[in-house]
């Protein structure tokens, strides 16, 4: 740590180790990082963001707030339209046939048939949503998350993740959601086996799929590992890039900081901005 990469030289990082503080990793860092480690520096280093402009990421932090709102007993309608309403004239991308009020009348026919459902609940909406968890790595930095709430499914004691998209989860293979990295992070870190992802899809015909997984010691025991090796490459300062362009998959061209690797200023400007200094992303996992 505190060394110069790439050009670039890492003050905040320097000045924590000299005050031995213990720095902070998170598990959007740790995807980002086996995904790309170039993407991890753009964002984490450099301090570039993409900008607010999707209406599905923006719709998906505005419907989370409904639900927290419909566990505290106030109306997760009007919640959900006061979260909704400032982006109406952001003038955002919206995808396929979606538009502002479409959006909005999917995400109350959601909320209806979640709240017809009953097949979940959260005793202490107060204690027990968006909760902050701390795990110390062998490193000696610490690792947070936070998940959405801790409550039931079907009476069921587990790990809640809420998820809004315009497309069904697969669900098959039976079981298919033991797999998701960020479920097995939810259990390593709670110690809960139980997960489930709560998946609110916006479609012609409103859905709610409700996954359940139940993740093993062994799982969470490969998690730590790949949590400590990956945390032990970000911290020696190595940010090669991970090529994508390799047909049919070419993540490089979704990827929102494309326009730094091909030193395309317009593209830049387009998608992202760029807040200076190191920025740990504490809130990441916050963000859909």
């Amino acid at each position: 740590m505190g060394r110069i990469v790439d050009g670039i030289a890492l003050h905040e990082a320097q000045h924590a180790d000299d005050r031995g503080q213990a720095m902070t990793h998170s598990y959007t860092q740790v995807s980002q990082y086996l995904t790309c480690p170039r993407k991890y520096r753009h964002r984490y280093l450099d301090g570039w963001q993409e900008k607010d402009t999707r209406a599905a990421m923006l719709f998906g932090r505005a419907f989370e707030q409904a639900v927290a709102a419909l566990f505290r007993h106030d109306d997760p309608a009007a919640a959900l339209f006061e979260q909704w309403a400032p982006c109406k004239d952001m003038g955002l991308n919206y995808s396929g046939n979606d538009n502002w009020e479409r959006m909005l009348q999917q995400g109350i026919q959601l909320l209806e048939r979640f709240v017809q459902d009953g097949r979940v609940r959260v005793s202490s909406p107060k204690s027990s949503q968006q909760v902050q968890f701390t795990r110390r790595l062998t490193s000696g930095n610490n690792f947070i998350a936070y998940v959405d709430a801790i409550g039931e499914l079907d009476g069921t004691p587990c790990v809640l993740e809420w998820k809004t998209t315009s497309a069904r989860f697969p669900d098959e293979p039976s079981g298919l959601s033991a797999l998701d990295p960020q479920l097995i992070c939810y259990s390593w870190m709670t110690g809960i086996d139980e997960v489930a992802q709560v998946v609110f899809v916006r479609k012609r015909l409103v859905e709610v799929q409700y996954l359940r997984a139940t993740i093993t010691e062994e799982q969470r025991q490969e998690f730590a590992s790949l949590v400590d090796d990956t945390v032990r490459r970000i911290e020696s300062g190595l940010f090669l890039p991970h090529s994508g362009i390799r047909f049919p998959q070419n993540p490089c061209t979704t990827c929102p900081f494309v326009g730094l690797c091909l030193d395309k200023r317009e593209l830049v400007a387009t998608r992202l901005v760029r807040n200076p200094g190191v920025d740990l992303g504490l809130f990441d996992e916050l963000a859909y």
